[in-house]
């Protein structure tokens, strides 16, 4: 087939897909993670129940599909604050309270249990230890921050403590944490 079309009709499949899981972003927003049926799929993304087959085999695929979108826009957004402006401390700040923040909004339940024990969920908390790790060797190095506990380690502690937003009632909230989880990199 001339490559013209195979583009044509992979930017279709790419379209559908895209669609799939806005439409279901949509409805999980309406009606909740557990609520949603391949049927309100097929429906809000104005496509026929068979052709949504085609693409994932249950609703689970979806979310699974969803959610792996979710955490790679998640990855990119703190890779980008990471990279802002500001002394090596200051975008650890603002990684962290962005990361708070994110757990702090986030909807649980057990269907959220099931969707974070992909391996999707794993790599991307490697990609954020490591590029974290990153921003705390620089930090050290900068006399920002302790340097007798090695940097990956330092990396998952922020993560490990700052996961606790989740169970916090406010942003300001969020924000003390961050700031007692820093606190703990003081330099000695």
């Amino acid at each position: 087939m001339p490559k013209l079309w195979n583009d044509t009709i992979d930017a279709h499949k790419r379209n559908v897909r895209d669609s799939t899981l806005d439409a279901t972003a949509d409805l999980v927003t309406r009606k909740g993670l557990a609520a949603v049926t391949m049927s309100e799929i097929a429906q809000e993304t104005g496509i026929g129940r068979a052709t949504l087959y085609k693409y994932f085999p249950d609703v689970e695929a979806v979310l699974l599909a969803w959610h792996e979108r979710q955490v790679h826009r998640h990855l990119a957004s703190f890779t980008a604050i990471a990279a802002s402006d500001g002394s090596p401390l200051q975008r650890l700040r603002k990684v962290l309270d962005a990361y708070g923040l994110m757990g702090h909004n986030h909807e649980g339940g057990e269907l959220a249990n099931a969707l974070h024990r992909g391996g999707h969920v794993v790599h991307a908390r490697e990609h954020l230890t490591a590029f974290l790790s990153d921003i705390i060797t620089e930090a050290g190095a900068a006399g920002e921050i302790r340097v007798d506990v090695p940097a990956g380690e330092l990396a998952v502690y922020c993560l490990s403590a700052v996961a606790g937003a989740a169970d916090l009632q406010s942003k300001q909230a969020v924000e003390r944490l961050v700031s007692v989880t820093l606190a703990a990199l003081r330099p000695l």
